[in-house]
């Protein structure tokens, strides 16, 4: 048995289920990628490779070689020094990298908003679990005969689950006043 299929059937059912999840997530975002973001995202991976560094090197210092020795030569170089065309070409290439570069951290960053999304979705529903659960616990403390009847404050406060858009607000209302102070102190 290939080790893969050991380690998978060793895992609980619920994180072979997450796994699979991302899986399809990704999967899914791959086959929504137009042809040109799938075409972009192949040559951002070529010139990622350091094979690409070595060939480019390679072709730059060619272009110096063969001008140089057409100059040793006495003959008209294609491009004298200061390299004029080869300046141009790798302003050009340059330009066309960081465009393939953008346009595949664009599709990536899709990618990367679904996962927070889904990461948010996740945190929201544990923590309504977490609540219930909370809230089980105390029923069953209040209605077991054996158990001391008590106010617990605390279980009280988390068997009520948040307000994700309070949270939000809260959270929002922190930035404003830590951007006020951080403002206030770097003026005086």
């Amino acid at each position: 048995m290939p080790e893969t299929e050991a380690a998978s059937s060793s895992m609980p059912d619920h994180i072979e289920q997450t796994i699979e999840s991302i899986k399809r997530l990704e999967a899914e975002h791959y086959v929504s990628a137009s042809p040109q973001q799938r075409a972009v995202g192949h040559i951002t991976a070529l010139i990622g490779r350091p094979l690409f560094v070595a060939l480019l090197a390679l072709a730059i210092v060619g272009w110096i070689a063969i001008n140089l020795a057409d100059i040793a030569q006495g003959r008209v170089p294609i491009d004298a020094p200061p390299f004029q065309w080869l300046q141009g070409a790798m302003t050009l290439i340059s330009l066309f990298l960081v465009v393939f570069i953008l346009g595949a951290q664009r599709h990536e960053n899709e990618l990367d908003e679904h996962q927070k999304l889904l990461t948010l979705e996740l945190a929201i529903l544990n923590e309504k679990k977490t609540a219930k659960v909370i809230r089980l616990l105390e029923e069953f403390r209040r209605d077991n005969p054996q158990i001391r009847n008590r106010v617990d404050k605390e279980a009280e406060v988390l068997a009520q689950p948040a307000d994700p858009r309070l949270v939000l607000e809260a959270i929002k209302d922190n930035r404003s006043n830590s951007e006020t102070t951080r403002l206030h102190n770097d003026k005086t």
